[in-house]
């Protein structure tokens, strides 16, 4: 695992800076604000047997009970929004309000697994032969470990920890190098909440560490999200020592236009979505594929909206302003991937530029004319870039979405909502989605197929990936 920041949505296996510690150094400015050091090894297998000793009792309470704590973490995680967002914005750079989005739909998990929780547990009933009584028990299996990301560090953390504290398992979580904040307040709010000592655990692993922890036999399984080499490098671990991993890595999601009343109004909903989190989100709609009789439109409302654009302070989101980018090195490792598709023959609209400083900021940028001699064709653009396609039919925007090595999200548009539903059955995708961008909240399954990953996360499925589908047979 190691600090260098990728243009995907990356875990602490391959994650953002060569520091030595965990840091908090702000966006905006590119200053030190904090640091925080390693843990030695011995708090390494002071976490992990407490996570261990934690699951023989916690597992033993009625999930009722377990739900209730739920329940309490998610009123003292509410009492602290705005806390959590103002150290959100600090640390990765995401404007104030959208930091207080991703609060918002973290108090939705809480709500969902602490009140909906012990129904999806309950036994299913199977017919059996012979006259006997069968069940399927949904067990827990045991101490987990979250390897979590920077670009949601609270939304990511907790859709993966809520339903299996739920369901019985204990969590240890590694946070990403740049958000060790956020994680501990997170920390703080559980232990609040009642967990009892070593059923949610916040460490902070170096990368030979986590190796150690994968290979740990009391670590039960692993969920990393991630880029692909960070998912190949864990994936790799966890199957040598036979342990279950659920892996979200990138994406680089199909945005279909087919057809629009208001051209104008379809691109300002697209370019809003693209430049949420300032790009930094594995389900943003990194290809925008138009169909020819609105392309030209659509591209310069596009190109109108991204010019003049300046950098702006996170925490004040003025008219005319955007946030900065997680890192300096993220917002470069972009700059490079729009420079390669220019100097091959792409054409730039607005943007591309790297503003001097050591800020992270990376003006919002509009491309045409990728061809797959560029870096940007094949590659997760893990930043503000807008790359939109020209094509004439449903045919060809479905081989193009599909041509990707990708599987996350997609969104098909059209004013005919059978004509978009019958395009979207066709993407290769773990989510598509007709006439919105993207549909979010707890209840909804979150993941994908092909190099984006495997397994799910949120709504029932989110609850079934690490545990015991245990039969229970009863011979009558």
């Amino acid at each position: 695992m190691k600090e260098i920041v990728t243009t995907v949505e990356t875990s602490t296996v391959d994650n953002r800076t060569t520091a030595p510690s965990f840091q908090v150094r702000n966006p905006a400015t590119g200053k030190l604000v904090e640091t925080f050091p390693h843990a030695t090894d011995t708090e390494i297998e002071s976490v992990v047997e407490a996570a261990q000793q934690a699951f023989l009792s916690w597992k033993t309470l009625p999930i009722e009970n377990r739900a209730r704590v739920v329940l309490r973490a998610g009123e003292i995680f509410r009492e602290k929004a705005n806390e959590l967002a103002a150290i959100v914005t600090e640390e990765m750079g995401k404007a104030l309000s959208e930091a207080k989005a991703e609060i918002a739909l973290c108090e939705g998990i809480f709500g969902y697994y602490g009140t909906n929780g012990p129904s999806l547990a309950a036994d299913t009933p199977m017919q059996a032969p012979q006259g006997g009584d069968a069940i399927v028990e949904k067990l827990p299996i045991g101490a987990l470990l979250g390897i979590m990301p920077w670009n949601f560090p609270c939304y990511q953390l907790l859709r993966f920890a809520i339903p299996n504290l739920v369901i019985g398992n204990t969590v240890v979580i590694k946070p990403a190098e740049s958000c060790p904040r956020s994680a501990l307040l997170i920390q703080q709010i559980m232990s609040e909440a009642g967990l009892p000592a070593g059923a949610y655990s916040t460490i902070f692993a170096s990368h030979s560490q986590i190796e150690g922890m994968v290979a740990d036999p009391r670590i039960q399984g692993v969920s990393l999200t991630g880029s692909e080499r960070a998912g190949a490098a864990i994936g790799e671990l966890a199957g040598r020592n036979l342990k279950k991993t659920v892996l979200e890595l990138g994406g680089s999601d199909p945005y279909i236009i087919l057809d629009t009343d208001d051209v104008r109004e379809s691109a300002r909903a697209a370019w809003t979505t693209r430049l949420s989190n300032m790009g930094q989100s594995c389900n943003s709609n990194k290809r925008m594929i138009v169909m020819d009789e609105v392309f030209d439109e659509f591209v310069s409302e596009l190109t109108r909206l991204a010019k003049d654009l300046k950098p702006g302070d996170p925490k004040l989101e003025e008219d005319g302003t955007f946030s900065p980018m997680a890192s300096r090195t993220a917002a470069e490792q972009i700059a490079e991937q729009v420079r390669d598709a220019v100097e091959k023959g792409a054409t730039l609209h607005a943007g591309g530029t790297l503003v001097e400083g050591s800020g992270a900021y990376m003006a919002p940028t509009v491309l045409t004319g990728v061809t797959e001699r560029m870096r940007a064709y094949h590659e997760e653009l893990f930043g503000p870039v807008a790359v939109v396609y020209r094509v004439s039919s449903e045919d060809e925007a479905i081989r193009l979405a599909n041509d990707s090595a990708y599987g996350l999200g997609a969104s098909v548009f059209s004013t005919d909502v059978d004509r978009a539903t019958k395009v979207a059955r066709r993407l290769e995708t773990g989510m598509t989605h007709v006439n919105t961008a993207a549909a979010y909240g707890a209840q909804l399954p979150f993941g994908g197929i092909k190099r984006s990953g495997f397994g799910r996360e949120l709504g029932p499925e989110g609850m079934d990936e690490f545990i015991n589908k245990r039969l229970l047979y009863v011979n009558r």
